[in-house]
């Protein structure tokens, strides 16, 4: 997996494209699936399955909470998502300048200028961009303008709960590590 750490080592858009975007705290089953997609995707339309992610993670920025949980130390993350097969892995460095982009802007220049977006792959909730102002039919009309589809993921569950990061910090809060481990997979 080639592992960019700035967006200024992207020399050329990557072909076709197939991108995911998100923190992916833990890599847990319901990362792990989105990532099947991705790379589905992407043998589909000869491309390149893209994940691109962020460093440190925005709550650390943005809620000045340096001790915010983590459930996987970032080389781990790293780690986690090369295994899945994934080809490219973009870790964008998340500063203050950063989440100061406008949702618009960072599809436009960052998802489809820079990295050659084709495709996106996103849950059902995904919001992006400054304050959250990105949202999926943000991205459904950017598509139809420039040239990119939009695909829903399905949530993974697990009996009755939706897989999420935050649930799996919770189950270990709790003491719950058997549980957790179970949805990290």
């Amino acid at each position: 997996m080639q592992h960019i750490t700035d967006l200024k080592q992207i020399a050329q858009p990557f072909p076709n494209a197939v991108v995911t975007i998100g923190n992916f705290d833990g890599v847990h089953i319901g990362h792990q699936a989105l990532f099947r997609q991705v790379i589905e995707k992407a043998k589909q339309v000869e491309g390149t399955a893209v994940v691109v992610s962020f460093a440190p993670h925005p709550v650390r920025v943005l809620k000045c909470d340096k001790h915010f949980p983590l459930i996987t130390l970032y080389q781990q993350k790293v780690e986690l998502i090369a295994a899945t097969g994934i080809d490219v892995l973009v870790c964008i460095p998340f500063t203050l300048e950063f989440a100061d982009i406008a949702a618009r802007r960072f599809v436009k220049e960052i998802l489809v200028d820079t990295i050659g977006m084709k495709a996106v792959i996103v849950g059902p909730d995904y919001s992006f961009g400054k304050k959250r102002e990105g949202n999926i039919e943000l991205l459904k009309e950017m598509g139809r303008h420039l040239g990119f589809e939009v695909i829903i993921a399905d949530w993974v569950e697990a009996g009755p709960r939706r897989i999420s990061s935050t649930e799996i910090r919770n189950l270990v809060m709790a003491g719950e590590v058997e549980a957790a481990s179970t949805l990290l997979g």
